[in-house]
């Protein structure tokens, strides 16, 4: 079963096979189209650091040197200097915070715009793109895009910056075991039982995870388990130390259908 996709994405593989549990299975890696050539500079840069922690600085200084983003107080209008200083930083912040904010709906945006998968809920279920509900989702993304430059540009270049420092870190590993607190399946539509506790999952098109099993019991009575290919992961806390308040562990996750497993108390 497919999930409800547009037609057109910027990146190398198809909307549908990405959303796909086969995919899952037998993970591809992504690319955003023109992302690491147009930005060869930094990725250059980055083959010449051993170091995590100074490729990750490194990464800052090219955001801000790329981006502007250090030259906000130079700016004359306050409307110049708000867009400058609400950066990849505020929206990966405001995301942390509540993922149905407006931060929430421009990083769901940039799933969508880029990797072809709309969301399923953003304060309510979206069924499809003519609801009622797409169509808040998509005033909420109009408000952040204009409060901020070129956003979905800085979120591309964090995306591949993650994806490069996995394959450096996780050695030749493919996927990753990540778990998911839950109260209800309000934001996620089950599609089949699959066994005991087991079952196929559409999950939003971007996701909240973490890597510790015993952190996910604080934001749920139940703990969604879950096999994530590597190129599914848009960003992980750790790649960047101190950019979000929750903890090391948090990891954010593309969405799909997942094959899930459930655990209770």
């Amino acid at each position: 079963m497919r999930p409800p996709s547009l037609t057109m994405n910027l990146c190398n593989l198809p909307p549908w096979a990405i959303a796909s549990p086969h995919f899952n299975r037998n993970p591809q890696p992504i690319e955003i189209q023109g992302v690491r050539r147009a930005h060869r500079f930094l990725f250059d840069r980055l083959d010449r650091l051993s170091d995590p922690g100074d490729r990750a600085g490194a990464f800052h200084d090219y955001m801000d040197v790329a981006f502007q983003l250090g030259h906000w107080d130079e700016e004359r209008s306050a409307l110049g200097r708000k867009s400058l200083r609400n950066s990849y930083r505020r929206y990966l912040r405001g995301w942390m915070f509540d993922a149905n904010s407006i931060e929430g709906a421009a990083l769901k945006g940039w799933v969508e715009s880029r990797i072809g998968i709309p969301p399923t809920f953003h304060r309510d279920p979206i069924e499809d793109i003519h609801s009622e509900a797409y169509a808040r989702y998509m005033a909420d993304r109009m408000r952040a895009m204009s409060q901020t430059s070129a956003i979905f540009a800085q979120l591309d270049v964090l995306y591949e910056f993650v994806q490069d420092e996995l394959r450096r870190t996780r050695n030749g590993t493919a996927a990753v075991t990540l778990f998911r607190g839950v109260h209800d399946f309000a934001e996620h539509k089950v599609l089949a039982e699959t066994g005991k506790d087991r079952c196929l999952l559409r999950l939003n098109n971007l996701n909240s995870f973490t890597r510790c099993f015993e952190r996910a019991w604080e934001f749920g009575t139940r703990v969604f388990e879950v096999v994530v290919p590597l190129s599914k992961v848009f960003f992980e806390a750790g790649i960047l130390p101190g950019l979000v308040a929750r903890g090391e562990e948090e990891a954010l996750v593309i969405g799909g259908d997942y094959e899930v497993t459930i655990r209770r108390y």
